[in-house]
């Protein structure tokens, strides 16, 4: 019988890893830090007065229907998490700042639910 390689033997554990990954990715596990189920209640209770979640028809601000396919946001940017979350986080444009008004975690399950949209 022929004994693994220390090569193959990283492989091998790479390969394992990469299936577990793939597995998890399978059952439900979230795909990033946040909680769209959460970020659903707190769009509810902190933007829904001013955008709709279910349509791109503008209220107060734009809807946001769609907003994680689109090639840019109002402010000319791409609808990258980093850039969403800087958008909640700076507001403008006549939307509050939300820096010092949601959690890291609440702004994370905000993200979250905007890429469901």
């Amino acid at each position: 019988m022929e004994l693994m390689s220390v090569g193959n033997a990283t492989g091998m554990n790479r390969i394992r890893a990469w299936a577990l990954v793939m597995a998890a990715s399978t059952v439900g596990f979230p795909a990033g830090k946040g909680d769209p189920v959460k970020g659903k209640a707190a769009f509810q209770q902190q933007c829904g007065v001013c955008h709709h979640a279910d349509s791109v028809a503008k209220q107060m601000g734009p809807g946001l229907k769609g907003l994680a396919s689109r090639e840019k946001m109002g402010n000319g940017r791409k609808p990258s998490e980093a850039n969403v979350r800087a958008r909640i986080d700076g507001g403008g444009n006549g939307m509050p700042a939300y820096k010092d008004m949601l959690s890291d975690q609440e702004k994370d399950d905000l993200v979250a639910y905007l890429k469901t949209l």
